[in-house]
């Protein structure tokens, strides 16, 4: 094996599984399987080193084309560890030494082009301490899990513990790049399909003594209490979180000291959305698709800058439900509306702002180019006139965020008079620096251009000293500069002249002071190069010793950035701010569902009223058939709750809504075949879900719940789930059903109310009005939407004939439904409901009647009589 072959061996032993790109000159190379596997991903050639009997595959491409590549292998799911030359072939004694500089992962990208602007990229540790024990021997919780994020682009880095039911739901929140799992554990399966990357850790490395005693070396401290941390509660968060930073500092091999804190996230702070709720909201991507075009996020996002969007999403993932923080944000959102001036100044500075965050990444990890810095600087300088915009500003939240910016004026000014306005994008290119900052520099790049005007002064002094007016400087690569004498003035050659040519009717000559000036100009380029590096990695320590400051910076930024959108979207799209209360009442007044209202041609959506909580009912009972509207009206007030929630003003004439604690939705059907799960299955397990986790301060949202079965079964569990909802949960509960004999419900609880979408008939036609309208539908209109569906003629007549027939036999003499109410235990207290008839007088003679004087002849002359008035009433 060669010398290189051995170096590439032990590199690839370091980086376990992944493919090694390894530097060999100009090219990045890869051998063995890693070159079939590229060569297949990548349309790469494949060809064979050392061609014999037994050939080594190879492929390969540009080392210029690294990150292109790279981003295909990432999408792949490959992890990739690159190994670089570190240093100079010219200098290395041997074969060049080269070292992994990094492994490259899903979770762990720090390059602008390998990252999507308007979304976090998380690498997420999750530790199940199910049967296991901590350091301290002491038995943990069973039913929790510890999750773990960070975003190395950005710095920013949380932990939290959470119910070991909520895992899918806290995944679906972060929507993490990768995950990283103890490799004994099962909490997340290989096998089921996950929109990120599985990865499996020695399981040590979640070890909670090991975790912290790694935290506190990262973060240069003695505890983690100073961060808010208690050591036994928090055992398993803190767990995952050393897993974290294991990671980064295995695939990094540098430092991230922009990772400056480990913030703890509480559940009771933030409004609760499952995985299926956010499915069927559609808040960051639709469901049909999983396109982020389509959904919420899309519609409210008019920040200007990449750092707001994400604090967006970030917002709308995790709404507030504490009053006071929701109340911050309106009154802030509320300054910007009424000053449209202000609003727009803001903007239009934000609109210069860089991605700060993940510049600041870059910066830590030393990967910043030119452009990087220049960027900073570039951000900076638009400070002052932010600071002077929100100067005025009295509302808390705004006031605050405007103190906490420091311009940093000197760190701007150095970064902008040093770097050019155009710089390039890779450090190998140079010529970033402005001249004039550094004097040296600016002799050296004197020298590389070829130093004109001194040869013109140094051929015009020797031809004045020599008396030689024809005298001439020249160059060629082979001899370099030289002076070039005609044999006419070969007589008043000077003596330190050094004769290096005859020509046919001239000489040429040297002087030491020219091949002095041909040595300067020769090193000139790469001792330029090398000053502009060194003054460069000056810039960029100058930079870093300020992170601190800058990622503060960055965050107020972002946060501005956010409430000045919101502005922009209540003020273009006329949305009112809500009055936010701590009852169950939820009033809306001419609602419009966001994304349809910004979708569709103005002035086309039809708005419509909620009222519900408080003397208003906690059910509404919503009927009315297919394509009426029904979906998108109970999806509207979720996502109008959730809106008011995050901070932003509601689309509305009014809103008064109680602050909810969960938000649940189940709309829309979702097979998961890969689970062995059916449509109706998973419509069961997320209702029953929500059965077993709302509560009275939460906001349910159902629709068509029961429809995966045959009619019967669909509609008895349809009536026992309102039931519970209603006597059980006591949530406020928006039901959307084609069942309309579930507006019976009315009759015997007190909290129902029904709600029809309003039709519009005429000569058996029907046309949808879209209003929400009191009262219950008396029929499905289903056969009228087969129709407008192409159902054939007939199809739709049989179809008529046999709705009459079923109709009438689960209805009595009165039109009601024959189903009675729920049973009750021999306990509970006798309640009359209004399903129960009132009595016949015939009841009222068979209580009188004396059974023990009674004969039986007598007896059965009385049942005949009472049995004649019964028919004859009926």
């Amino acid at each position: 094996m060669s010398p290189m072959m051995r170096q590439y061996e032990e590199a690839k032993q370091a980086c376990g599984d992944a493919l090694l790109l390894f530097r060999m000159g100009d090219f990045y190379e890869l051998f063995h399987e890693d070159a079939k596997i590229c060569a297949r991903v990548l349309g790469l050639t494949l060809t064979s080193r050392d061609k014999g009997e037994n050939p080594i595959p190879m492929a390969g491409f540009p080392y210029h084309q690294l990150e292109g590549y790279l981003a295909k292998l990432i999408r792949q799911g490959h992890r990739v560890a690159v190994c670089d030359q570190v240093e100079d072939p010219k200098q290395a004694k041997g074969i060049v030494r080269r070292e992994v500089t990094r492994i490259v992962t899903a979770g762990t990208l720090t390059e602008e082009a390998l990252l999507d602007p308007l979304r976090s990229n998380l690498l997420v540790a999750v530790l199940d301490l199910s049967g296991r024990t901590d350091g301290r021997k002491k038995e943990l919780e069973p039913d929790v899990v510890g999750l773990a994020w960070a975003e190395l682009s950005s710095g920013r880095f949380e932990a939290g513990v959470f119910a070991k039911s909520r895992l899918v739901d806290e995944l679906a929140r972060l929507e993490p790049s990768e995950v990283l799992i103890p490799e004994d554990d099962t909490c997340l399966s290989s096998e089921d399909e996950h929109s990120f990357t599985l990865t499996r850790r020695p399981s040590w490395q979640f070890a909670v003594d090991e975790a912290q005693r790694n935290l506190c070396h990262h973060f240069k401290t003695r505890s983690l209490e100073g961060m808010g941390w208690n050591d036994d509660s928090d055992a398993p968060a803190i767990g995952a979180a050393g897993a974290v930073i294991s990671y980064l500092d295995e695939t990094q091999k540098t430092s991230f000291e922009h990772v400056a804190q480990l913030l703890p996230y509480r559940e009771d702070r933030s409004l609760h959305i499952d995985a299926a709720t956010r499915r069927s909201l559609e808040l960051t991507h639709t469901m049909r698709d999983r396109d982020r075009s389509g959904s919420l996020l899309s519609v409210i996002d008019k920040t200007c800058t990449s750092m707001g969007a994400r604090m967006l999403s970030a917002w709308l993932s995790t709404p507030l439900c504490d009053l006071a923080g929701i109340e911050k944000r309106h009154a802030s959102v509320g300054e910007l509306v009424d000053d449209q001036t202000l609003r727009a100044e803001l903007r239009t500075a934000l609109d210069e702002i860089y991605d700060l965050q993940r510049l600041l990444g870059r910066v830590a990890t030393g990967r910043a180019s030119p452009r990087d810095l220049r960027h900073v600087g570039t951000t900076l300088a638009q400070l002052p006139a932010i600071k002077a915009t929100l100067e005025p500003c009295h509302s808390e939240l705004l006031a605050s965020l405007n103190e906490r910016l420091e311009p940093l004026t000197d760190l701007r000014d150095r970064l902008l008079s040093a770097l050019k306005e155009e710089c390039p994008l890779h450090l190998r290119d140079g010529g970033f620096l402005r001249d004039g900052f550094d004097a040296n520099l600016d002799e050296l790049r004197g020298l590389a251009r070829g130093g004109k005007q001194w040869i013109a002064e140094y051929q015009a002094r020797q031809c004045e000293e020599s008396g030689i007016p024809s005298l001439k400087v020249g160059y060629t690569k082979v001899f370099g500069y030289y002076l070039e004498v005609t044999n006419a003035h070969k007589d008043k050659i000077p003596d330190h002249f050094i004769r290096k040519q005859t020509l046919k009717n001239a000489e040429r000559y040297i002087t030491d002071e020219l091949k002095q000036y041909e040595q300067k100009v020769i090193s000139a380029d790469e001792k330029a190069l090398a000053l502009e590096l060194e003054i460069f990695a000056q810039l960029r320590q100058q930079v870093a010793e300020r992170l601190g400051t800058l990622q503060q910076i960055a965050d107020v930024v972002a946060e501005i950035d956010v409430l000045a959108g919101l502005a922009e979207l209540a003020k273009k799209h006329s949305y009112v701010r809500p009055q936010m209360l701590q009852t169950d009442e939820l009033e809306i007044l001419e609602g419009r569902h966001p994304v349809i209202d910004a979708t569709a041609p103005q002035g086309t959506f039809v708005p419509n009223d909620c009222r519900i909580g408080s003397d208003h009912g906690s059910v509404m009972l919503i009927t009315g058939p297919n394509m009426a509207g029904k979906s998108t009206y109970i999806r509207q007030v979720a996502l109008l709750t959730l809106l008011a929630q995050l901070g932003s003003f509601v689309p509305a004439k009014k809103a008064r809504i109680g602050v909810a604690d969960r938000i649940f939705a189940r709309v829309g059907a979702s097979d998961e075949l890969s689970r062995g799960q059916s449509t109706f299955m998973v419509e069961m397990v997320e209702t029953a879900r929500i059965l077993n986790t709302a509560t009275d301060r939460s906001l349910v949202i159902l629709d068509e719940i029961g429809r995966g079965t045959s009619t019967y079964d669909g509609l008895s569990l349809a009536w026992a789930i309102v039931e519970h909802l209603h006597d059980t949960v006591a949530a406020r509960t928006l039901f959307a059903t084609h069942y309309h004999e579930l507006t019976q419900l009315s009759k015997s609880l007190p909290s129902v109310r029904n709600f029809n979408v309003a039709v519009k008939e005429w000569d058996d036609n029907i046309v949808f009005l879209h209003r929400i309208v009191p009262g219950g539908a008396d029929k499905s209109y289903g056969i009228h939407v087969a129709r407008l569906a192409g159902v054939p003629g007939e199809v739709n007549q049989r179809a008529k004939e046999i709705l009459e027939q079923l109709e009438s036999d689960h209805l009595n003499h009165r039109g009601d439904s024959k189903i009675t109410p729920p049973r009750r235990s021999p306990d509970s207290p006798i309640q009359l409901t209004l399903f129960e008839v009132a009595d016949h007088p015939v009841m009222d003679k068979l209580r009188e009647v004396d059974v023990s004087a009674t004969t039986p002849i007598e007896a059965l002359q009385m049942i005949e009589k009472w049995q004649s008035e019964l028919k004859s009433d009926s």
